[in-house]
């Protein structure tokens, strides 16, 4: 018998969520569902949970783990809240879909409409659909076909929008990804992001055949890059000038970072408001809801009472308008203070762990949402994040996992807390972000 080699680490024990990621991998493409869960950004196995309680996770292995995704961010309240468990239950116990008007749908959109600058709201049930027809309500009310976007906003997996920028400023869009065809993107204009003088420039030129400029409220899909003061408000201010629409997504921000959005960290003190916007994950209170809304005049033009097409099986869903009901309502002042002051500690923490490993950084943020960039900082654009040291992020996330936090596979996404985070699971991520920034640095990459 060959003696064992003494230069390798004997092979890692089989996990469940090894077994499971192996099966799921024979039925599903990656074995995921959706793409950043594979881990393919930071190496490994992905963790298949089995439940969750409060601010925890735990996998089907039995580890426990402080969640710092939150379902990507509509936990707000954290998992399996009480009180909006029982109201779901009692929702369900009536029927799980109709197809019909029900009550719970007019009392969210009147919550909705209570908190936000919209007239009028119509339900999907999920963020791209909420998108998609924003960009096809903005297209049908202007009689324009051209639509601007940034680069490094993510707006669902809507073809228009899957686009990368031409080879010049105001050129056409190519697109992203295959599967996507060119006539799909020929319409679209990718700018870059806090850049006034591309705007202008491409308002310029194309003014009279945009239709809309859609952007996130605050960027958090190539992690959190907030808008430069007044940039919201230009962008509102130029797409009036020229007849277009300005489409505001807050589907990641909306009732997450404040009880009013984003819009209501710059939009209500500054007295401007978007004729569009898209709500997505909290508001549907951890099921797949979503919603689009707006100005009165704008929305009128929705079929049944306008010309222009969009409906849903499950849109209004009586269980998940239910869900997010109970979830805003419960979404207090008090709520956003505990998350905000326990976001704080977190990144500040964070802050000092990789400043004593002397490894680049900048923590950025806007209301209770930030990210960690292992780069020179500010990030002001997807250039900017597109030079965060993945393969430290890889190391970091390892050695948080190791420890027993959950932070977001990818370099490029923000992390979330909830109203469940409190001293217990605040100290279990600062006791391990020293150990995860050692972890980082070592894994440096060298350019």
């Amino acid at each position: 018998m060959s003696p064992a080699p003494t230069d390798a680490h004997p092979p890692a024990p089989p996990t469940a969520s090894g077994e499971l990621f192996a099966r799921a991998h024979a039925v599903t493409p990656g074995g995921v569902n959706s793409p950043v869960r594979a881990f393919n950004a930071v190496g490994g196995t992905p963790r298949f949970i089995r439940s969750a309680s409060g601010a925890r996770l735990t996998d089907v292995d039995g580890n426990d783990y402080v969640d710092l995704i939150c379902s990507w961010g509509p936990m707000l309240l954290g998992h399996a809240h009480p009180e909006v468990m029982a109201q779901v239950q009692a929702a369900v116990a009536r029927g799980t879909s109709y197809g019909t008007p029900t009550e719970p749908e007019v009392l969210l959109a009147e919550e909705i409409v209570a908190r936000t600058p919209v007239d009028k709201v119509r339900f999907v049930s999920s963020g791209t659909e909420a998108t998609m027809s924003a960009i096809r309500l903005a297209r049908g009310f202007t009689g324009r076909d051209v639509v601007v976007k940034f680069a490094g906003c993510y707006h669902g997996h809507v073809d228009a929008l899957l686009a990368s920028a031409g080879s010049g400023l105001a050129t056409f869009a190519v697109p992203g990804t295959p599967g996507v065809p060119a006539s799909s993107t020929e319409l679209t204009l990718v700018l870059p992001y806090n850049d006034r003088a591309a705007v202008e420039k491409v308002f310029a030129e194309h003014g009279d055949r945009i239709a809309c400029l859609v952007t996130e409220a605050s960027p958090g899909n190539m992690g959190v890059v907030p808008p430069e003061p007044g940039f919201n408000r230009f962008l509102a201010e130029t797409c009036t000038r020229h007849g277009a629409l300005f489409v505001s997504d807050e589907v990641m921000t909306g009732f997450r970072v404040t009880r009013e959005g984003q819009w209501g960290l710059d939009g209500k003190a500054e007295g401007w408001r978007p004729d569009l916007i898209t709500y997505g994950k909290v508001m549907g209170g951890g099921f797949p809801a979503a919603a689009f809304g707006g100005r009165a005049d704008v929305m009128s033009q929705l079929s049944p009472e306008g010309p222009v097409y969009q409906a849903g099986t499950l849109s209004g869903n009586p269980v998940a308008t239910t869900a997010g009901l109970a979830t805003l309502r419960l979404a207090t002042d008090e709520v956003y203070a505990h998350i905000g002051a326990a976001a704080e500690t977190i990144k500040v923490a964070a802050a000092e762990a990789l400043t004593t490993v002397g490894l680049p950084h900048v923590v950025q943020a806007t209301g209770t949402m930030f990210s960690v960039f292992l780069t020179e900082g500010p990030v002001r654009d997807f250039e900017d994040a597109s030079r965060t040291d993945a393969p430290a992020y890889a190391a970091f996330f390892h050695a948080m996992l190791e420890r027993g936090v959950y932070l977001p596979p990818s370099a490029y996404e923000a992390w979330f807390l909830s109203a469940a985070h409190d001293d217990r699971a605040v100290q279990t991520v600062l006791d391990a972000l020293p150990h995860a920034a050692r972890a980082a640095a070592a894994a440096r990459s060298v350019a």
